[in-house]
């Protein structure tokens, strides 16, 4: 069963259907790689080995008895300990609401059952999705399955490390800032970030509501898009779902083709800060979509350079906001409650111990970005450049008649655990190509691009399409995908050293 782990996605889906392998026997396969793996990779926060089980055998019993099974039905996935999951815990990876279980699910988690998929556990990420490394986490960090040294992105490094250790062949994260794309590009998997309300929000804990969204996480574009069309959708439980049709994200994936596309090079996204490996394994990509028949033009999108600014006043100022919830009195924990103390007094205490660092500082940085006096300051004006960066966009794929924006992930590769712990500002520029996607709501994908020459890490190369042209990234990600896989002779992740 050892090499079910390295099957993909629509591969396992296949058998599974065709009754080569059982729904159990792969879910048993997987729980085995975890059990052999994890101790060294902390990718996860609860493993539901019992639960899994039982989601593998209903899908067993189902073909037994001759029901259509979905796409994606009996294939295990790693969720991101964001998302609600009735019966075992969510904690966002902190302290705060360690042991919480949830008494309903997410939408997502919801539809994930719906469609059979099997929801092996939840995985580590930054306390409430707040970081770019997953050592913001309170139960320890994540490494990265190709240096154990290095961290696996973030917040969503939890889910990359599993995808990239084998420890599960598809998985979600939540994309604040570059979430799903940023680990995405340092494993070497490919991760999606939908347009903005394409994908639920319902039970996902909430880090900055007009920013945050969930999305898939793959080791292939067509497991991406077929994970996609099972999440994505309207739900009129969350207030900023779109209500359309979800884009056809699947057949674009099996039909990857660039004839024709105009593909701009953001300007803004090279120079100072990047690293000369990143920027070669991108200037190769770009050589390659000229080949397949793209056209490839340069794009000024000026505002692009203040969108990180922007971004550090919106995100904190919206999670102090969502963040005031967590007041002791309700639900999680509770510190100082003797009997002594005023509630003002237990919540200070709780919050105290069950807030780490990270969030600790946005909060406080938030909370006076909204006080009385600096509002119009700070957060009016990182709104006023939001809308700059939006027109940017527009622009682009307005009059500029691009169909896609292409750039680096990131500016680096991996870096070790550590190294940027005590400096937040150089931490936040790993998100310096990621962040005006989420601020304009608009689709983004990474996918790996190479390895770099100076330390033999993955590199990303990242997609953006407009708002609800989500087919587009699989369009343009699977034609990049295969030829980046014929040149080497095998997919990336093939070369990722063995645990």
């Amino acid at each position: 069963m050892t090499d079910l782990i390295k099957l993909t996605a629509a591969e396992i889906a296949a058998k599974i259907a065709s009754g080569e392998v059982t729904a159990v026997q792969v879910t048993e396969a997987h729980l085995a790689r975890i059990e052999a793996v994890d101790e060294k990779v902390n990718a996860f926060l609860h493993v539901d080995r019992e639960g899994a089980l039982a989601q593998a055998r209903a899908v067993d019993e189902k073909r037994a008895r001759g029901e259509k099974l979905g796409p994606l039905a009996g294939v295990p996935l790693a969720l991101k300990d964001i998302f609600t999951t009735k019966g075992i815990p969510t904690t966002v990876g902190s302290k705060i609401l360690e042991g919480w279980i949830p008494p309903y699910d997410a939408t997502l988690t919801r539809r994930l059952k719906e469609a059979d998929v099997v929801i092996l556990g939840k995985t580590n990420m930054d306390e409430f999705a707040m970081g770019s490394s997953t050592e913001n986490s309170a139960y320890g960090p994540t490494g990265n399955p190709w240096d154990l040294t290095k961290i696996p992105g973030g917040s969503g490094g939890g889910s990359s490390a599993a995808l990239a250790s084998y420890e599960a062949p598809l998985a979600i994260g939540t994309d604040t800032g570059g979430s799903i794309r940023q680990p995405a590009a340092v494993t070497g998997t490919v991760g999606v970030k939908p347009t903005y309300g394409a994908v639920s929000r319902y039970g996902m804990v909430a880090f900055s509501s007009s920013l945050d969204q969930g999305g898939p996480c793959a080791r292939t574009v067509l497991d991406a898009a077929l994970l996609h069309e099972v999440i994505a959708g309207h739900d009129p439980l969350d207030s900023t779902s779109i209500d359309a049709p979800v884009p056809p994200v699947v057949e674009a994936a099996r039909n990857g083709d660039v004839k024709g596309m105009r593909v701009g090079v953001v300007k803004q996204f090279r120079g100072e800060g990047y690293q000369a490996g990143v920027l070669q394994r991108f200037d190769e990509s770009v050589e390659l979509l000229k080949e397949l028949g793209a056209e490839v033009v340069e794009v000024d999108c000026p505002s692009f350079d203040l969108a990180l600014a922007a971004y550090y006043l919106i995100a904190p100022s919206e999670c102090s906001s969502n963040l005031a919830r967590f007041d002791a009195m309700r639900y999680g924990l509770r510190v100082g409650d003797d009997g002594t103390k005023s509630a003002e007094e237990v919540t200070a205490l709780t919050r105290e111990a069950g807030f780490g660092d990270e969030v600790k500082r946005r909060v406080i940085l938030g909370t006076y970005a909204l006080s009385s006096g600096y509002y119009d300051a700070y957060y009016g004006s990182a709104q006023k450049v939001r809308t700059l960066i939006t027109r940017d966009f527009e622009k682009a794929f307005g009059e500029g008649g691009v169909d896609v924006l292409i750039s680096p992930t990131t500016p680096t590769t991996a870096f070790p655990i550590g190294e940027r712990a005590d400096d937040p500002m150089a931490m936040y520029l790993a998100d310096l190509c990621t962040i005006p996607t989420n601020l304009a709501g608009n689709a983004a994908m990474s996918l790996p691009c190479g390895l770099a020459p100076e330390d033999g890490m993955p590199v990303g190369l990242q997609i953006i399409a407009p708002a609800m042209a989500d087919d587009r990234l699989y369009r343009v990600g699977a034609a990049v995908e295969a030829a980046f896989n014929a040149r080497w002779g095998h997919a990336l992740l093939e070369e990722a050293p063995a645990l």
